[in-house]
């Protein structure tokens, strides 16, 4: 994949009480990469997303973004560069949808610059991108958990960064949906952001990935998604796959 290198992991190793999930991974994901993470319950996704977020400390090693290490950089500035999805609201939905989305853009304000008609436009557009303009005056804590999942997509884009970071994106969303939000990230990273997102469904991954990063809950492996086959994934979920061909896809089924 061509394109400077924007996110470098260098020996990174995390821990929870009592074990460790990963001992060290190294390496950089380019500009225009769409990596997926993937791997059973409790082996580390959403917390290696959060260390990649600089809102988890690694009990070793770091990350940089530009080459600069994560906590050398305010979290403004972070901000403009990277955007998290977590897996779950940390917070239970309140207010409008469209000022919900709209937050995705004070990383970009001055200290007390208020948003402006680009702004209201920038919401407007994410809306329609995750197919739900018509909710724009809406409250959040009347919408579905689909909908209330894609207004924090929309604020994701709102917020436009040049790295996203997504804990299980397709989260409450029917299989179109989920189809849409994923065809949509794939699109950003052929426009040379970087995207890595958790996944459950290994064929999302063949779909829309560059590269997949297995987490076995002991340890962490970076490779091609040419090199993701039924025996790699059986050995990361502990089930038997097969692996065939719906035109030029690869799919894998649980045998």
């Amino acid at each position: 994949m061509s394109g400077a290198p924007r996110l470098e992991l260098d020996g990174l190793g995390i821990d929870v009480p009592g074990r460790t999930l990963i001992p060290a991974v190294s390496g950089t994901v380019q500009a225009g990469e769409f990596i997926a993470l993937l791997g059973g319950n409790g082996t580390g996704k959403s917390l290696l997303l959060r260390t990649l977020a600089g809102l988890h400390a690694p009990a070793r090693g770091q990350v940089r973004i530009d080459g600069e290490p994560l906590p050398s950089l305010a979290r403004r500035d972070i901000a403009r560069r990277l955007g998290f999805l977590p897996q779950d609201p940390d917070a239970a939905p309140q207010g409008v949808v469209a000022e919900s989305v709209l937050l995705g853009r004070f990383a970009h304000l001055g200290l007390l610059e208020a948003p402006g008609a680009a702004d209201a436009a920038r919401v407007q557009e994410a809306l329609a991108r995750v197919g739900i303009g018509p909710l724009v005056a809406r409250e959040l804590g009347t919408l579905s958990g689909g909908e209330q999942r894609r207004t924090a997509i929309a604020r994701l884009l709102v917020q436009a960064p040049s790295i996203y970071l997504l804990d299980e994106p397709t989260n409450h969303l029917d299989p179109a949906q989920q189809l849409a939000v994923l065809e949509h990230l794939r699109a950003l990273a052929r426009g040379g952001d970087i995207v890595i997102a958790s996944l459950h469904d290994p064929n999302l991954a063949l779909r829309f990935a560059d590269r997949a990063c297995l987490l076995s809950g002991t340890d962490a492996e970076l490779l091609p998604i040419a090199s993701l086959d039924a025996a790699r994934l059986g050995a990361l979920y502990g089930v038997d796959f097969v692996e065939t061909r719906v035109g030029e896809r690869r799919v894998v089924v649980m045998a």
